[in-house]
């Protein structure tokens, strides 16, 4: 190497090698500032508050340095209205201290439905619908108290829809954990009808066969009976 060499001779260089230690130092700065600001090491353990009545989770979670946050709110018939319901994360995970904890809350009145929302013609929800069709409406809109009860009539139409014996009407909001009733016609008249009119037709052949019943013809100029050509 020549002895002679001197930075200040080499601008280039010079400001190549001051560019590499900005830089470094840069880089030691950083990976100290993100070293403390994400206490990296430092961990805490999600203490469990499924379960838990709002307050005393809200409470629990804050003891130990986590933020909350409410997500949604469900209903759950089988878990005391205001209790949380559900967590993300979920308990015993290993997370940063003052980590955001989710929770989902079971809601104090359960969310109520439009069921038929045409309101074009006012009237009883889903009246004159199919069975089918009405099963498939309360099937997607979360019913699942759902009694089915037939009366005589010609088609499979519905007649009458009620909530816990109420009648709905069309854009009345319902529970959705509401006992819902159809009332549709079972589509059998018809057939009953045909079958009471071919057993009476039966009957009077039968009648006639043994001689119970006299044929009546019409009378003509010859006084013979007159057949149908």
């Amino acid at each position: 190497m020549n002895s002679n060499f001197k930075l200040g001779n080499h601008p280039v260089l010079a400001n190549i090698l001051i560019i590499c230690l900005v830089a470094l130092l840069g880089l030691v700065i950083l990976f100290l500032w993100l070293n403390i600001f994400t206490r990296h090491g430092d961990w805490e353990t999600v203490p469990e508050v499924e379960n838990m009545s709002f307050t005393n989770a809200i409470n629990t979670l804050h003891s130990k340095g986590f933020r909350t946050d409410i997500r949604d709110s469900v209903y759950n018939e089988e878990i005391t209205p205001g209790f949380v319901v559900e967590q993300f994360p979920k308990p015993g995970s290993k997370v940063k201290p003052g980590r955001k904890i989710f929770l989902y809350i079971n809601a104090v009145h359960p969310r109520e439905l439009i069921i038929d929302t045409d309101n074009s013609i006012p009237g009883e929800a889903l009246k004159g619908y199919s069975l089918r069709q009405g099963m498939a409406k309360l099937e997607e809109l979360g019913f699942r108290k759902v009694n089915v009860v037939t009366v005589p009539g010609d088609n499979d139409r519905i007649i009458r829809l009620t909530a816990n014996g109420r009648t709905v009407s069309k854009m009345e909001k319902v529970p959705v954990n509401a006992l819902i009733t159809v009332e549709v016609y079972d589509g059998q008249l018809n057939r009953v009808t045909d079958s009471l009119l071919e057993e009476e037709y039966l009957q009077y052949v039968t009648e006639v066969e043994d001689g119970n019943i006299p044929l009546d013809y019409p009378e003509n100029n010859d006084d013979e009976p007159a057949f149908v050509q």
